[in-house]
């Protein structure tokens, strides 16, 4: 791509975000639109409006407030775990700058000045790119001129470390913060026990949690709840809540439809087949009220023989100190590895009930197969993202599709699929993975939502690392020299060597657009905004049909993260190849740190919280971005023929120790939670029946709190004493 071209595409997406940002302020004072711009602030109780002068009505008004916004703020509208992205973000800002700084006025004029890529006469080739000029391609072999390089590569490893470092003992402490608060919280009280051994036949399996855990902890021993089968329960219980909407969708229908000319109304009718679509024709109030009727006795049947013979081997044990429930799960109480295995409990509102009873050696297996699942996946999706890279280039489409030349030959159209076409096709192809990581992440046997998005995102990391970044830049390499590379394999290195500058232009547009078309609609929310109005207006009836229409949701991790590490991957292995790479990764992490933040702040509600839980794994995939940014340039100089590129593997040496030691400094208070901050005073005594009630299931939650006896004296008479296997 020239100069002009580049020019133009990046002036657009810049253009694009600007339009963005003042449709976002346009839209956002609409009062009928605060459901969609300002959801957390609502549900919170707060006033979207209250002390807004003008200032924070202006079109930069939403930024002063997300900079003046303090940590605490964060923490109070979205949790630690949101505060904690924002610690990535900024960290990889302060990274990207700080080597800018050095990189920037340093290596484009060294660069600039080489005659590398020049042919014989003493010119530049026409198909040599501006960009591949400032870049290290155009470096003289065995050039004294390759030092520069070699200490701008030590330059942003140790810059990494020391912001990696603080950033680290930043979120530790911000972590501990949060689990030494003088709030009660059910989680901090329960402790998870899972491959419970199968009792005696005298004994009922909560019989037997019990006595085990009040004979080892009998002074801080207060209940055991046995995890039980609700399948067919919660199934029954979802089928009467659903009637119950209906109900109340229906009864909003009638009522608009009580007119003046017929006061009567007409009733709300639907077909009990598929979907409403076939079956017999019924009034909707009478029939639902009919199923409601029928299946409230088979749910009640069904609680009965869910807490008294379908009990599984698993069960959530309380204590009556958070200090005691730390140093429980923290211990080891069995002398054989696959009995009493026990971890700290995760919030009661992202427990994932049907993989705790599974078997240490079913999830052992499960995991296994899983890992062999994704990397066959990350392995044959490279087929389709080497195609892409191949076939999604302006020429390509020209030559398959002829009868496109009338309309990509316009200039304008033509400067555009330039350089948008592949980077569109290859965000779209990835949208369909997500999902299904989430899916085998589940399938491992993972007991919490907040682990499976940890899961999720370390898959989804490596796959479009080794995918979309290696994949798209060794296939746009190989396709563009497929000849020489056929006529002499063993120059397939250098080949890339003198190459990868040249796919740099993708990657420049991929974060551009990333930046600025991305996260312009993050701020905007136009596609929230058209869908709740779509939906209030033709669908909702009732307060609860439009508040499910605008929540938002959380910030939805396990897609979000592996994004930005792609981003991280990228501009690390190109900040010294091509330094101009770098203003893009400042601008998208200082873009994506102030938006992220105003979200956080505004828009998303989180639906767990996991204190934090995610930072070792960001740390961890940025040390493995960072390593391959290091081998990456040992190889690059190497085949410059400098022998004294050697100099540069000892970084990767240096990574994995640094590694390790934030591993052995930060990550045990991660894993487990210390004892001198469980044991921090709180403000009011805890109330164990509350939180006993928070880990029972909706489907079989007493209506009234004074009933949670007879939910546990029903767990204690059984007529089945184990589950078989």
């Amino acid at each position: 791509m020239d100069i002009p071209s580049f020019v133009t595409s990046i002036l657009t997406s810049l253009t694009v975000f600007v339009v963005l940002v003042l449709v976002f302020t346009w839209l956002s004072r609409r009062p009928g639109n605060a459901t969609v711009y300002y959801p957390s602030l609502l549900l919170r109780g707060l006033d979207p409006w209250e002390g807004r002068g003008r200032g924070t009505r202006s079109p930069v008004g939403w930024i002063r407030q997300a900079f003046t916004a303090s940590e605490p703020d964060v923490v109070a509208a979205g949790g630690v775990d949101a505060a904690v992205y924002l610690v990535f973000l900024s960290s990889m800002f302060a990274i990207l700058a700080f080597a800018g700084i050095v990189l920037l006025p340093v290596l484009l004029p060294i660069a600039g000045t080489d005659n590398a890529l020049e042919d014989s006469t003493g010119r530049m080739p026409s198909n040599v790119t501006h960009f591949e000029i400032l870049s290290l391609a155009n470096i003289e072999d065995r050039s004294m001129r390759l030092w520069a390089f070699i200490s701008a590569v030590y330059w942003v490893s140790f810059v990494t470390y020391f912001i990696l470092w603080r950033s680290y003992k930043h979120v530790s402490n911000l972590r501990a913060a949060a689990r030494s608060t003088s709030e009660v919280k059910p989680q901090e009280f329960a402790m998870l026990v899972r491959d419970v051994p199968i009792p005696p036949p005298n004994q009922t399996i909560k019989d037997s949690v019990d006595s085990y855990f009040r004979a080892l902890h009998p002074d801080t021993f207060y209940k055991a709840m046995v995890v039980t089968d609700i399948t067919k329960v919660d199934k029954i219980f979802q089928e009467i809540e659903g009637h119950k909407h209906k109900i109340a969708h229906a009864e909003a229908v009638y009522a608009e439809s009580k007119t003046a000319n017929r006061p009567e109304g007409t009733g709300p009718t639907h077909k009990t087949g598929f979907r409403g679509l076939i079956g017999k024709k019924v009034d909707t109030i009478e029939y639902c009220n009919e199923q409601i009727k029928e299946l409230l006795p088979k749910l009640e049947d069904e609680r009965k023989s869910a807490l008294s013979e379908k009990q599984q081997l698993a069960a959530f044990v309380f204590f009556n100190s958070r200090a005691a429930a730390a140093s429980a799960s923290q211990t080891l109480h069995a002398q054989m590895f696959d009995e009493w295995t026990v971890t700290e409990a995760p919030e009661p509102r992202e427990v994932i009930w049907a993989n705790l009873p599974r078997k240490i050696y079913d999830r052992h297996t499960r995991q296994t197969v899983v890992y062999l699942i994704v990397f066959v996946t990350v392995a044959f999706y490279m087929i389709p993202i080497t195609a892409i890279s191949a076939v999604t280039t302006l020429e390509k489409l020209r030559e398959k599709l002829p009868f496109l030349k009338v309309v990509v030959d316009q200039p304008f159209v033509k400067t555009v699929l330039q350089a948008y076409l592949p980077q569109i096709a290859l965000i779209v192809f990835l949208a369909v993975l997500p999902t299904l990581l989430v899916f085998l992440s589940k399938s491992e046997g993972i007991p919490s939502q907040s682990h499976v998005v940890r899961a999720a995102s370390g898959k989804y990391f490596y796959f479009i690392v080794f995918n979309v970044f290696i994949g798209y830049a060794i296939g746009s390499s190989l396709f563009s020299a497929l000849e020489k590379v056929i006529k002499n394999p063993t120059g397939i290195f250098m080949t890339l060597a003198t190459r990868l500058p040249g796919t740099a232009t993708f990657f420049f547009m991929f974060v551009a657009l990333r930046c600025f078309v991305g996260y312009g609609l993050e701020l905007s929310r136009l596609v929230p905004l058209i869908i709740f109005h779509l939906k209030r207006k033709y669908i909702c009836k009732t307060e609860d049909e439009v508040r499910a229409a605008w929540v938002p949701g959380n910030l939805r991790y396990n897609t979000r993260v592996p994004n930005d590490m792609l981003i991280v991957t990228i501009v690390l292995c190109y900040s010294v190849i091509t330094p101009l790479i770098l203003p893009f990764g400042v601008a998208y992490f200082a873009l994506g740190w102030l938006i992220a933040k105003n979200q956080v702040l505004r828009v998303y509600v989180p639906s767990y919280e996991s204190n934090g839980r995610m930072w070792p794994h960001m740390h961890t995939r940025i040390i493995a971005a960072l390593m391959i940014y290091q081998a990456t340039m040992i190889g690059i100089i190497s085949l410059k023929k400098f022998y004294y590129s050697t100099i540069l593997t000892p970084l990767l040496v240096i990574s994995l120790i640094f590694a390790r030691t934030c591993h052995a400094r930060f990550y045990p208070a991660f894993a487990k939670t210390p004892l001198e901050v469980a044991s921090q005073q709180l403000k009011e005594t805890p109330n164990m029946s509350a939180i006993y009630t928070a880990y029972i299931p909706p489907c079989l939650k007493p209506e009234k709190l004074e009933d949670v006896q007879v939910f546990e004296d029903t767990q204690s008479r059984t007529t089945s004493r184990a589950p078989s296997f």
